[in-house]
C-alpha cells in the first residue's frame, strides 16, 4: 500500500475449538503479514494450524471456534466484522481455493454456473458475457476443450480438472488477495508448473498479494518470498525463504526440510516369477450421447489397448497427466469397471469371470484410494471398516478373534491397537491413510494398486508412507501397481515405469531409464516439470 500499510495483517491470532473437554488451543499468538504483489507461504505438517489460521481471514471458522487477535485487510479490521462487511470481501477482495475441490463445489450445479456466481454476485455480469468470461478463465487454467465442460458436474471431471475449476472461481473477480489452500495437491506436475506460472503472472499483471499454504516445500522454494512455518499452531520460524531453505534455524524447519522420499525399491526377489496380474490389449471406451435418443456418436478412450504385467515384489509405477487413464486402467485391472481385452490374475483368465466368481479372489486384490477421508465411512469405528472385510471372507485368528486380527493390522502399520474403537475423524490425514493401507494388508492380498496414496499428505509423512509400504512389500512380497503424479515418489518405489497420456502408453521401461534417459518429448516435459527445482536449487 502507499501509506506503508500491509495488504493483510495478521497480529496475536489465537484460535481455539470448544468440546466437552472444554476449550482446545489450535493457533497460538499468530503474527504475519502480505504485502502487496509479495506470495507468503505458510508451511507445516498436518494440524498445525496453516488451514485454521487462512479460515479465519475470511471468518469461516465452524461455530464451535473462540477466535481473538486482530486480522486486518488494507487497513480495515475483519475480526469480528459483520456478515455484510464479509459478504462484500469474500470472493471479490479476497478470494480463497480450497484444499478439497470435490466437497468445496456443489454437485448440483454445474462447472459454468459455480464460476460465473460470483461475477454476477460482485459485478453484475451476466449472460452471454458471463460465458465468455467463464471460458477465458477455464483456458486461462487449463482445461481442455472448456465448450464441453461448461455443463458438467463435479462428479463427472478428473480430480485435477475440478482443483482447476477452483482456481478459475478464485480468479474470476480478479481479487487482491489470494489465499491459496493446497492449490495444487491434486495436480500433475505439468499442470502444477502452468498453475503456477499463471498465478506468478497474475499476481505481477494485478499486484495481487498470496497467502500460500502447500506441504510441498519444492513449490514454496520457487515460488514465496517469505516463509512462515507452523508448529503445534505457532510460528516457530519465519524469513525470506532463500534464507529459510539455505540456513535453518529452528530444529522443527531443520527436520522438515530433510524430509523428501529417496532411495530406490528393493530388487525383485524372483524376476522370472509368474506374472501376479497381466493385462494384454485392455480398453475402456466410454460412450459419448446425444440427442433425444441418446445415440452414440462417438467414443471417449480412457485406456486404449494397454498390455501390462506385474510380478510379486515389483511395483509398477503409472504416471501422466490428470485424465490420462491411470486410475481407470487400475480399476480396469481389479475388474471394478468394464473393460474390454485379456486379464489374468494369479493364473486364471477373469475377463468372463461375473461377481460371484470374483468374489474368493477379491482377498487377492486390493485398493488404497486417494483420498483415505472419502473412503472412510464416517459413521464405522475403525474396527468395524476393517472388520467389513475380514467378515466378507471369514479372516480370523487361530483362537476365532477377529479384533486381534485388526489389532494386528493397524499395528503393522504403525498405529496403536487400542484406536480401532475411534472413528476417521479423530485422525490426522497421515493416520487416515494408514488405516486405509490397514484395511487392504488384513486381508493379506497379492496385488495392491495404490492410486495417489501420498499426494495429500505433508513430505514427513510421505516419507513415512512410502518407507511402510516398501516395508510391506518386502515382507509379503507384495505386487504394486502404484499411480502417481508425484514423480519423486514414484522413482523411489517403482522397478518399472509406464508413462500415460489421454489414455495411450507413450513410454515405459526401467525406472532410471525412464527418469534418467526419457525417449519421448511428453515424458521429458514431465520429468522437466518434476525435477526442475532441484536442478535450478542445485
Amino acid at each position: 500500500m502507499s501509506d506503508g500499510t500491509p495488504l493483510l495483517e495478521i497480529k496475536g491470532l489465537n484460535i481455539g475449538f470448544r468440546s466437552r473437554e472444554g476449550l482446545a488451543p489450535a493457533v497460538r499468538g499468530v503474527s504475519l503479514h502480505v504485502e502487496k504483489g509479495e506470495t507468503v507461504a505458510l508451511v507445516g505438517e498436518s494440524g498445525s494450524g496453516k488451514s485454521v489460521t487462512a479460515l479465519s481471514i475470511l471468518q469461516l471458522l465452524a461455530d464451535s471456534a473462540e477466535a481473538s487477535g486482530s486480522i486486518r485487510y488494507q487497513g480495515r479490521e475483519l475480526m469480528n466484522a459483520d456478515k455484510r462487511t464479509m459478504r462484500d470481501v469474500r470472493g471479490d477482495d479476497i478470494s480463497m481455493i480450497f484444499q478439497e475441490p470435490m466437497t468445496a463445489l456443489n454437485p448440483l450445479h454445474t462447472i459454468e454456473r459455480q464460476i460465473s456466481e460470483s461475477l454476477m454476485l460482485h459485478r453484475g455480469v451476466k449472460g452471454a458475457a458471463a460465458r465468455e468470461r467463464v471460458l477465458e478463465l477455464m483456458h486461462k487454467v487449463g482445461i481442455r476443450d472448456p465448450e464441453t465442460r461448461l455443463g458438467a458436474y463435479p462428479h463427472q471431471l478428473s480430480g485435477g480438472q475440478r482443483q482447476r475449476v477452483m482456481i478459475a472461481m478464485a480468479l474470476a473477480n480478479g481479487p487482491d488477495l489470494l489465499i491459496a489452500d493446497e492449490p495444487t495437491t491434486a495436480l500433475d506436475v505439468t499442470v502444477q508448473a502452468r498453475i503456477l506460472t499463471l498465478l506468478d503472472e497474475l499476481k505481477a499483471e494485478m499486484g495481487m498479494g498470496m497467502l500460500f499454504i502447500t506441504h510441498d516445500l519444492g513449490i514454496v522454494r520457487k515460488f514465496a518470498n517469505r516463509t512462515c512455518v507452523m508448529q503445534g499452531g505457532e510460528i516457530v520460524e519465519s524469513g525470506p525463504t532463500a534464507r529459510i531453505f539455505a540456513s535453518p534455524e529452528h530444529p522443527y524447519t531443520q527436520r522438515l526440510l530433510s524430509a523428501e522420499p529417496t532411495g530406490t525399491p528393493d530388487p525383485i526377489p524372483r524376476p522370472d516369477a509368474a506374472p501376479i496380474v497381466q493385462g494384454e490389449s485392455v480398453r475402456v471406451w466410454f460412450p459419448i450421447r446425444k440427442g433425444l435418443l441418446r445415440k452414440t456418436v462417438g467414443h471417449v478412450k480412457a485406456v486404449d489397448d494397454i498390455s501390462l504385467s506385474i510380478r510379486p515384489g515389483e511395483t509398477v509405477g503409472v504416471v501422466g497427466e490428470s485424465g490420462s487413464g491411470k486410475t481407470t486402467l487400475g480399476l480396469a485391472l481389479l475388474r471394478l469397471i468394464q473393460s474390454e481385452g485379456r486379464i489374468v490374475f494369479l493364473g486364471k483368465e477373469i475377463q468372463g469371470f461375473n461377481q460371484r466368481q470374483l468374489r474368493p479372489l477379491r482377498r487377492n486384490m486390493q485398493v488404497v484410494f486417494q483420498d483415505p477421508y472419502g473412503s472412510l465411512s464416517p459413521r464405522m469405528s475403525i474396527a468395524q471398516i476393517i472388520d467389513e472385510g475380514l467378515g466378507v471372507h471369514d479372516i480370523r485368528s487361530p483362537d476365532g478373534d477377529r479384533r486381534a486380527v485388526i489389532g494386528a493390522a493397524l499395528e503393522e502399520v504403525g498405529l496403536e491397537a487400542d484406536m480401532m474403537d475411534r472413528y476417521p475423524h479423530e485422525f490426522s490425514g497421515g493416520q487416515r491413510q494408514r488405516i486405509s493401507i490397514a484395511r487392504a494388508m488384513a486381508l493379506k492380498p497379492d496385488l495392491v494398486v495404490l492410486d495417489e496414496p501420498t499426494s495429500a499428505l505433508d513430505m514427513s509423512v510421505q516419507v513415512q508412507i512410502v518407507d511402510l509400504l516398501r516395508d510391506l512389500q518386502k515382507r509379503y512380497n507384495l505386487a504394486y501397481m502404484f499411480i502417481s503424479h508425484d514423480l519423486k515418489v514414484v522413482r523411489a518405489m517403482a522397478h518399472r515405469v509406464m508413462v500415460m497420456r489421454q489414455g495411450v502408453v507413450v513410454e515405459e521401461g526401467e525406472g532410471d531409464q525412464v527418469f534418467d534417459n526419457p525417449q519421448t518429448e511428453y515424458a521429458r516435459t514431465l520429468m522437466s516439470a518434476a525435477f526442475r527445482i532441484e536442478a535450478k536449487s542445485a
